[in-house]
């Protein structure tokens, strides 16, 4: 799975590639300040699971299919009382962002 499916982004701007680079540049900036806290064990986990729900929405709306799913994980894990690995979101995110212009 490419790390941005360019195809949804398209048809979720409507062909508007410079509302896409906005997006696009909306979404790293809220990956850098969302990932610190999800990956962080001394929150509370109702707030990391937040946090990973808020950054898998993101991931879904722009098209970043890996960062979603990772992000699911991490919040189902977090929901049901366990710790998560939250290496694999990492992973996701910082290929994501290194597919981002400007990333």
């Amino acid at each position: 799975m490419p790390p941005i499916d360019h195809d949804h982004l398209a048809r979720q701007t409507f062909g508007d590639a410079e509302l896409a680079r906005d997006l696009l540049a909306l979404f790293a900036g809220q990956c850098r300040r969302l990932l610190p806290g999800i990956c962080d064990p001394a929150l509370p986990p109702a707030e990391r699971a937040d946090l990973a729900h808020t950054l898998k929405g993101s991931a879904l709306g722009v098209g970043a299919g890996s960062v979603a799913a990772a992000s699911a994980a991490v919040e189902d894990a977090l929901r049901a009382g366990r710790e998560p690995g939250t290496d694999t979101l990492a992973r996701a995110v910082a290929a994501t962002l290194l597919a981002i212009p400007h990333g």
